[in-house]
């Protein structure tokens, strides 16, 4: 499945102590490869975190395309990764130089009300961050605030490519799409949308046996790839009516869960109308425009309608299931290039059909 990237001849990558390189956004539709200063230790609970890998999230070309209007001109894009401590702040106790570390896509400085109920994602002093409100991880460095709940020590003989996929997209996949979708032994589940994170969900909703999974998507490539993922039926909506196959395939029920693994309207809409009575809607997707919601169907067929940021509590049992080989996430990547061949990295992301690209990964 996967694809070799041509490697042109590495060029040397000249940095100081005080600079380095990083993916930075310039506003919807710009950003450059560019030379920035290398982050520094700010507050004693603070990391500075040399990448070895990184990747691409759905999310990063949500942010191109400007749907997430927080992001602001200059800030370095990227919350994904796995590196090497650089440095630590005097308050940091589960870390030291030289540590080989798995980068959280949310910051937790585990203190305060939302983290003491588990959703990190809500963080008062953290959250979603990375790549968001501060610099990122498409970069040599990053600081890492809260350093001793937002990253994890990598087990020694690990695999770090496969470890990345734990940054985000599985516990996303998995706390947003299969938890509140509250998938079931024995239920039929449907996942709309076949990209990364349609394919997380995928992976880790087989932990509980659900009789059907049916994967909708238009790329044909895709759904082939989440067949040998574990998909029972699939549907490419470019060319057949989604809601009526669901119907035969269910004996005019509907799905027990529909997880909406995109982010667009039509997606989300998608998933009220092919569930069934009694049935629950997990949304997934960064959405950057407004959907219509259809109360006048919906009212009076006892729906759940979930919507989740990932708040990474899963994490530490997701890095179980990869050690053990249980869950293998390695095979999600398809394409790697160096870091420094980041914009060359985007252009194979951001065309994912025509590229048969699922996750890239990035070496430093």
């Amino acid at each position: 499945m996967e694809t070799l990237v041509a490697q042109p001849e590495a060029k040397a990558v000249v940095t100081t102590a005080k600079t380095m390189h990083a993916l930075v956004y310039h506003g919807p539709g710009n950003k450059a490869w560019e030379v920035k200063p290398v982050p520094t230790i700010k507050k004693p609970t603070d990391a500075i975190v040399k990448i070895a890998k990184t990747t691409i999230c759905g999310t990063d070309l949500h942010i191109m395309k400007g749907d997430v209007p927080e992001v602001t001109d200059g800030r370095i894009i990227g919350h994904e990764g796995v590196g090497i401590i650089e440095e630590v702040g005097s308050a940091v106790s589960n870390f030291k130089k030289g540590d080989h570390v798995l980068i959280s896509c949310i910051t937790s400085c585990g203190k305060c009300s939302y983290c003491k109920k588990g959703m990190y994602s809500h963080c008062e002093d953290g959250g979603w961050i990375l790549g968001h409100l501060i610099d990122g991880t498409q970069a040599e460095y990053v600081r890492i605030p809260h350093a001793d709940n937002s990253l994890y020590p990598i087990p020694a003989g690990s695999d770090e490519e496969a470890l990345v996929m734990l940054s985000d997209i599985l516990p996303t996949g998995f706390e947003c799409g299969v938890l509140n979708g509250q998938v079931q032994p024995g239920d039929t589940i449907a996942i709309v949308g076949s990209g990364p994170i349609g394919l997380a969900a995928l992976l880790t909703a087989q932990f509980y046996s659900p009789a059907e999974i049916i994967m909708i998507d238009p790329d044909q490539n895709r759904l082939e790839v989440a067949k040998t993922f574990g998909a029972t039926k699939l549907i490419n909506n470019s060319y057949e009516n989604v809601t009526e196959r669901v119907k035969e395939l269910t004996n005019g029920k509907g799905v027990d869960s529909a997880i909406e693994a995109v982010g667009v309207p039509q997606t989300f809409e998608l998933c009220t109308a092919i569930i069934a009575p009694g049935g629950r809607v997990a949304n997934i997707g960064v959405h950057g425009k407004s959907a219509t919601l259809h109360l006048e169907t919906l009212w009076a067929q006892n729906i759940t309608i979930t919507t989740r940021l990932v708040d990474t509590v899963t994490t530490p049992m997701l890095l179980k299931t990869v050690q053990s080989a249980k869950l293998q996430p390695k095979k999600l990547i398809t394409h790697r290039f160096r870091l420094d061949q980041a914009m060359e990295a985007y252009e194979t992301f951001g065309n994912a059909a025509k590229e048969k690209a699922l996750k890239v990964i990035l070496t430093n």
